[in-house]
């Protein structure tokens, strides 16, 4: 019997040292977009991005081989990377509450909306939480979703959009937590 693998890694902040959110000072922070090429469509707000793209907004930088950034009426932005023939497109953000936490995802397709902070990762996923350059955690599947106003994600072996599941399965590693020496 095919069974979707779904956990929810909300326990994680329940035994973490300290709450950290992403940086809230991001939101404020344009973005800036490198790439090959660009195609702008203004009628409809859309920007598609092509070649080695790197897009940084604030501390939150992705790469990806196309990524294609829409603007709402509102003025928020929703972008969705795609990885390539071979590659992943990846995300790397800075998470307030300490100076140097980190969390990073790579999946061959991202989906990221800048209203509601969260990220989609679809196909391949990986995420991981770091302190520093030490993962505090690790998630592996076929679809992450990460809400970084939350702190939450969740790790499925198929999209529930996708009506679907699939063979895979979910992969977590919880690192030991230490108590800071006094």
């Amino acid at each position: 019997m095919k069974r979707i693998f779904s956990i929810t890694l909300f326990v994680l902040n329940m035994i973490g040292n300290s709450c950290a959110y992403a940086e809230k000072a991001d939101a404020d922070k344009p973005t800036q977009v490198e790439a090959d090429k660009m195609v702008y469509d203004d009628v409809k707000q859309i920007n598609t991005f092509t070649g080695n793209v790197f897009l940084t907004r604030g501390t939150l930088t992705m790469k990806a081989s196309q990524v294609v950034v829409t603007q709402d009426a509102s003025g928020y932005q929703f972008a969705t990377l795609h990885g390539g023939a071979g590659s992943l497109a990846s995300f790397r953000q800075k998470r307030d509450g300490g100076p140097n936490l980190w969390v990073e995802g790579q999946a061959e397709k991202l989906e990221y909306d800048g209203k509601n902070d969260v990220v989609k990762l679809y196909a391949k996923a990986k995420l991981r939480r770091l302190d520093g350059n030490k993962p505090t955690d690790e998630v592996e599947g076929e679809f992450i979703t990460y809400d970084s106003r939350n702190e939450f994600f969740s790790v499925n072996n198929a999209p529930a959009s996708a009506g679907k599941s699939s063979s895979g399965r979910v992969k977590v590693i919880i690192q030991p937590r230490t108590e800071a020496k006094q």
